[in-house]
């Protein structure tokens, strides 16, 4: 089998079209062409009046043809063997693992890092046992639910904490920057259309699939894992861990204890906990795991009517079904050394509640998989950095989100409400006072003022100057009516949980942060493939342990 890469064609086309392409782009016949499959599909909108569609296909040729047309294009790189891209386990258990003298792996959290993390440990019959301080995603539903309609906080189940993690209410995207020579990602997907994800997300460029889908996968994994021996417990927050110390400071996991008393003997965690498990991050510090802090993003987020951006990316294009709701990326460079950029993009979409503290408001984003809300939603964020912004120790940029968030949740008027502010007026430099033609999705509800206080100096004078800036790449941007809703300060972990290339702390042995919580990963494709890695790492080491016992 052969793929083949960049063939172009009309929005338009019809499947002859395809066929034609593959064939002429080889130089062969329709008989020699036995067969056909679509690998990548994407989309070139840079011209909007000629928007063209881009394949990447796989293509079965007789076998005489297919030598053929490898020696004729050898020195060409649009043609290639079809890489394997079948995952193959690093590892298998015995079927009686683990017999008395072993210890069971753990994972902590049970977001797309631990679940992929589990779900490999359990494929390869491990048996772990996950641990989450949240609720099942049913529950957990609910909960959040009462946040947006209620303004009643849940600190322990909520967007952030609880089975399927923070990208459980997200736009589900399942595309990122991670490099991928081993086709990690296509495991990922793999799983996800088994648990129920729609095929497209195998073929489309920039796959997504929406919360409430999500939701229904996330048990159908979760259920896998326990059938293959795996055990899942949820309200199970860990309060401290066990470390045997060397002299060097180093050391080795020996377990953890759970804040109802219960202690757990292992010398394989996993630490999956996401980028706001705070008090966790404070307690490993204290029980002497290495963390260091690391550059993070704060900002708002920015609404526009959808139509608005469908027009500026596809022109007369806009609306057509293969295009679906546009997106941007957009980044900006600004006069004050400071750069601001677009993040977790949520076309069609919603701007929700994401606090996970008393006290505090915080904003993100989410769509479902149709992606036909009348908005369209974005972080505008700037990047800060630890030497220049929070140097005082590991932990403060931990102290300058919650200062952020408090600060957004006393304009917000003390009930979970969030500031909001009409771009033309925040450009301006004066109060918003009434609503123009863009309506607010945040629930449950912004209450309109003066943005201006929510962020540092240079950072609203990086959001003013990046916005005129970042409309004329796309127009409308700036509308005078579009809305900024404080504050976005959970884009990333503020820390990092370093590990050497064994995937376990760099000072403590049997440690393995994980994911985006310990800084390793930037949504949901690229946390799930870290806990690929990890699991194969956790493996390697318990079945090397077991050989040499």
């Amino acid at each position: 089998m052969l793929r083949l890469n960049e063939i172009k064609l009309a929005l338009d086309h019809n499947e002859d079209a395809l066929i034609e392409a593959i064939v002429d782009k080889v130089a062969i016949s329709r008989d020699d062409l036995l067969s056909f499959t679509i690998f990548k599909r994407s989309s070139d909108a840079r011209k909007k009046t000629n928007i063209l569609l881009i394949y990447q296909v796989d293509i079965v040729l007789k076998e005489e043809v297919e030598a053929a047309v490898l020696e004729q294009f050898s020195k060409q790189t649009f043609v290639k063997v079809t890489p394997d891209m079948e995952y193959h386990f690093v590892a298998q258990a015995d079927a009686d693992f683990p017999n008395k003298e072993q210890q069971r792996p753990i994972v902590v959290g049970f977001g797309p890092c631990g679940i992929l993390t589990a779900l490999v440990l359990a494929q390869m019959g491990l048996k772990p046992i996950v641990l989450d301080r949240g609720q099942d995603v049913k529950q957990r539903t609910k909960d959040t639910w009462d946040l947006w309609q209620k303004g009643k906080l849940n600190t322990e189940s909520n967007v952030q904490f609880g089975e399927g993690g923070a990208g459980t209410f997200s736009d589900g995207k399942l595309f990122s920057q991670v490099k991928d020579k081993r086709f990690l990602s296509r495991k990922v997907l793999d799983e996800f259309v088994k648990a129920g994800a729609p095929d497209e997300i195998l073929v489309d460029s920039k796959p997504h699939i929406g919360t409430f889908k999500l939701v229904s996968m996330v048990e159908k994994m979760r259920n896998e894992i326990i059938a293959l021996g795996g055990e899942i417990r949820f309200g199970h927050k860990v309060d401290t861990i066990h470390r045997e110390h060397n002299l060097d400071d180093s050391g080795q996991i020996t377990g953890l204890t759970l804040s109802n008393g219960e202690t757990m003997h292992s010398r394989h965690i996993v630490l999956a906990i996401g980028h706001s498990a705070r008090d966790t991050f404070e307690m490993l510090l204290e029980y002497g795991v290495y963390i260091e802090s690391k550059p993070f993003s704060i900002g708002f987020r920015i609404e526009h009517p959808q139509s608005v951006i469908d027009k500026a990316r596809f022109g007369d294009n806009a609306g057509n079904a293969l295009l679906g709701a546009a997106d941007y990326h957009l980044v900006h460079h600004c006069k004050n050394g400071r750069s601001v950029y677009s993040f977790c993009m949520c076309p069609g979409g919603t701007v929700v509640a994401a606090a996970s503290e008393e006290g505090g408001v915080v904003t993100n984003g989410m769509s479902q998989y149709s992606r036909n809300e009348r908005n369209a939603n974005a972080a505008i964020v700037v990047g800060i950095d630890p030497e220049q912004d929070y140097p005082e120790h590991v932990l403060s940029g931990i102290d300058l989100q919650r200062d952020l968030e408090k600060l957004a949740y006393d304009l917000g008027g003390g009930d979970y409400k969030a500031p909001a502010q009409l771009v033309g007026d925040f450009l301006e430099g004066k109060p918003s006072t009434e609503l123009g033609d863009v309506t607010p999705s945040y629930q449950p509800g912004i209450r309109l003022g003066d943005l201006s206080n929510a962020l540092p100096d240079f950072a609203i004078e990086a959001l003013r100057e990046a916005i005129p800036v970042f409309d004329r790449r796309v127009p409308g941007y700036a509308m005078k009516d579009a809305i900024l809703t404080g504050v976005e300060t959970r884009t990333s972990a503020p820390i990092c949980i370093r590990r050497g290339k064994d995937f376990q702390s760099i000072n403590t042995q049997g440690l393995y942060p994980a994911g985006e919580g310990a800084g390793y990963a930037g949504g949901i494709l690229s946390a799930a493939i870290d806990g690929i890695k990890v699991a194969e790492a956790v493996a390697k080491s318990i079945l090397l342990d077991t050989t040499d016992s």
